[in-house]
């Protein structure tokens, strides 16, 4: 997929791409899976370790303190991140260190961002589950 076929066709500041125009199919699929991977909680959680972590990067032995799982479920989570282009990772040695893909997080916050900041903030606690 193109990096192209991704954006929108004008940026104007007005508004987010969701509800300035269609997004493109190919567009829609990168950003679902994204989604997706980010739908499950422990992801979510290892994203944000990732992200929050000193240096912006994090040694896989740092993330999984804390977490009531295996080795391999962790690093089964952390698969899906990186194909999903969330994470990047770089071997050292026998540690593996991962870091957040700024520009994939800019994405999803710039299709569901607001640029009016008159909007208020979403309170969660009045959403019923279903």
């Amino acid at each position: 997929m193109s990096k192209q076929s991704r954006q929108p066709a004008h940026t104007e500041p007005c508004c987010t791409p969701l509800v300035r125009e269609p997004l493109t199919e190919d567009w829609a699929g990168d950003l679902a899976r994204m989604f997706k991977a980010l739908g499950d909680p422990v992801r979510l959680q290892l994203l944000s370790r990732v992200a929050s972590h000193a240096g912006g990067e994090a040694c896989v032995c740092d993330l999984s303190v804390g977490l009531n799982l295996t080795q391999p479920t962790i690093s089964h989570h952390l698969k899906v991140l990186r194909e999903t282009g969330l994470l990047q990772c770089e071997r050292r040695g026998t540690w593996v260190y991962y870091r957040v893909v700024p520009s994939a997080l800019a994405q999803l916050s710039a299709v569901l961002g607001s640029s009016d900041v008159s909007t208020p903030p979403l309170d969660l606690t009045t959403l019923v589950r279903a």
